[in-house]
């Protein structure tokens, strides 16, 4: 694939994703109203279909009963994972965690709660809709030990060894370059012990 390529596959990427987040941002506008008549939280499409409808995403729920109770509707709207990494992420009080492809924030804040105050939550997303959206939605939550931060997944904005675990999720198969994704992912981590799980883990999964 050539660099021409590449950026146009990211581009497109992009804003797809910019799109999904505007959605839940404003539902009013652009394809809440095809899908679900005007409201993006419309029992006919299920929560996050307006997001989801933007990108060709899932609307089936991926997290357990009453896992994203407290949080905002907003990050539940905007999650268009394929899985949920929590589920299999051993997270632990004190982690330093780092979302790949953060979007609307939703693992993010999930993992802050995991690993409490004493822990630390980041999430990357090269998509300034997502970022405003997860910021907002972080605010909302009240959750202050979290940050996201703009930036590629191939050149994680995040110096070596700062993170104990890594998730993502499906976020990496967007990546034209995903053994750059992994030297990334094990760059930022701490040696003998960190451990990664965009769907799967050496520690856990």
């Amino acid at each position: 694939m050539t660099d021409q390529d590449t950026t146009g596959l990211r581009e497109r990427v992009r804003a797809r994703y910019a799109e999904a987040a505007r959605a839940v941002l404003d539902p009013e506008a652009g394809v809440a109203a095809s899908c679900c008549g005007g409201s993006a939280t419309d029992s006919c499409c299920g929560a996050g279909s307006a997001a989801a409808a933007a990108v060709g995403g899932f609307s089936e729920p991926l997290y357990r009963e009453g896992e994203t109770d407290g949080l905002p509707e907003e990050a539940v709207l905007a999650s268009l994972g394929c899985g949920n990494p929590l589920a299999v992420a051993d997270l632990r009080e004190g982690e330093r965690v780092l979302d790949l492809g953060s979007g609307g924030g939703i693992d993010v804040l999930l993992s802050a709660r995991r690993v409490g105050p004493s822990g630390f939550a980041y999430g990357v997303d090269m998509t300034d809709e997502m970022l405003e959206l997860a910021r907002a939605n972080a605010a909302k939550a009240g959750t202050a030990n979290v940050e996201f931060r703009k930036g590629e997944i191939e050149a994680l904005p995040l110096p070596d060894t700062s993170v104990d675990v890594v998730i993502s999720n499906c976020v990496i198969n967007l990546s034209t370059d995903k053994p750059a994704v992994l030297a990334e992912m094990f760059r930022v981590l701490v040696p003998a012990g960190g451990s990664a799980s965009p769907m799967w883990s050496p520690r856990t999964i």
